[in-house]
């Protein structure tokens, strides 16, 4: 074996020698090109295949039998990554056998076990990926929560997942390590608002403002599924009373319904001379008692 790892280079013989193997430059130069070709080939199998992928995806919705949207680019996206892993696979092995000729087999027996040995963590993250998709656990666009990371589904993938959260951060997770997952964009979401009015106004009278302020909301509304409806006084705090109003919304939509609802709401009471609660800090001056 230690002749294999012999090297020598020659100008006089115009080639390089590795241990009993003799390379002439010109061998060289043309497998240069060679590997040059494969990589550019690679690249735009890569391109054309992606695009050939997304138009398909895009087409389908036309189909008489076609996914929904969120399934059709978790699709895509799956698609995509086969693709790449398929040119990877294919290229770097021409670019090996290029490279080694007749120690490609030597070369492929040591890194057989080498790669079988750190494959394995692949193999998990494949399965389990497989499953993800098979049981359609989430969707690209899902909002989901991951190992305590939050965000949108931006991709998945055989291998991983990836995830961005609402500051923008891209979480990277394989998918063997994908133990717990939460998926909080699967049916109506829930919309909460409480609103603290001061102690000094009557509950009753802004319920009822409230309750009727909802009605008018449901109607300009049409992310609302369900309500809202005013559940009732739920906390007496320090500086006031906590009303409660609980609606459901469709999914990702809850965010920005909570805020107009919140807006809305908030105006009503303005709109009735209902204060909302703030705190207040009262002074008193008990005075000096007066000696007789």
């Amino acid at each position: 074996m230690g002749e294999w790892f012999k090297f020598d280079f020659d100008l006089s013989k115009g080639g390089i020698r590795i241990g009993t193997l003799d390379i002439p430059i010109n061998d060289i130069f043309w497998k240069l090109v060679h590997i040059i070709l494969i990589l550019i080939c690679m690249y735009i199998a890569i391109k054309i295949g992606s695009k050939l992928i997304e138009k398909t995806v895009h087409k389908q919705k036309d189909l008489r039998f076609s996914l929904d949207d969120k399934k059709a680019r978790t699709l895509g996206a799956v698609l995509r990554s086969i693709l790449r892993y398929t040119v990877y696979f294919i290229g770097i092995g021409a670019i090996i056998t290029i490279l080694f000729g007749a120690l490609s087999l030597t070369l492929a027996s040591i890194g057989g076990v080498a790669i079988g040995f750190g494959a394995q963590s692949l193999i998990k993250d494949v399965i389990n990926g497989f499953f993800i998709l098979f049981e359609d656990q989430y969707s690209v666009g899902d909002y989901i929560t991951i190992e305590g990371k939050n965000g949108l589904v931006e991709s998945i993938e055989l291998r991983i997942t990836k995830i961005r959260d609402m500051n923008g951060d891209l979480h990277i997770i394989p998918n063997g390590l994908i133990t717990n997952v939460t998926n909080h964009s699967r049916g109506n979401m829930r919309v909460l608002v409480d609103i603290d009015i001061s102690y000094e106004e009557d509950s009753y009278k802004a319920m009822d403002i409230l309750k009727e302020a909802c009605e008018r909301f449901k109607g300009i509304n049409e992310n609302l599924v369900d309500g809202p409806n005013v559940v009732g006084v739920t906390a007496l705090k320090e500086s006031g009373v906590t009303i409660r109003v609980i609606g459901k919304a469709k999914s990702m939509t809850q965010w920005d319904t909570e805020n107009q609802l919140r807006a809305f709401l908030k105006k009503a009471l303005d709109e009735e001379k209902i204060e909302i609660a703030y705190p207040v800090t009262k002074l008193i001056n008990y005075g000096r008692r007066k000696e007789s």
